[in-house]
């Protein structure tokens, strides 16, 4: 288990994560703050799931079935934003 010191690290990154979207949206055009926007989210919640739900600290197997899950969970999305269309 990762102590105090990594915890704050990971919450101050976060923090930095979160205020560099806002920045983003002030000082860039639009398409471009989307796309950094979701590239700080992907970070964001690897780090996330990383550190403070301990995934880094399991065997390598739950890991793999997170990102299945996760895999199946952005295709689900992806076809039902196609049926609404």
């Amino acid at each position: 288990m990762a102590d105090v010191r990594t915890y704050t690290l990971i919450y101050v990154v976060l923090l930095v994560l979160g205020t560099g979207k806002f920045a983003f949206f002030e000082f860039t055009p639009y398409n471009i703050a989307l796309t950094a926007t979701f590239l700080l989210a992907i970070v964001k919640s690897l780090l996330i799931a990383g550190y403070y739900q301990h995934l880094l600290e399991e065997p390598r197997s739950i890991t793999y079935m997170m990102g299945i899950a996760v895999f199946m969970v952005l295709l689900l999305t992806i076809a039902a934003g196609y049926s609404i269309q």
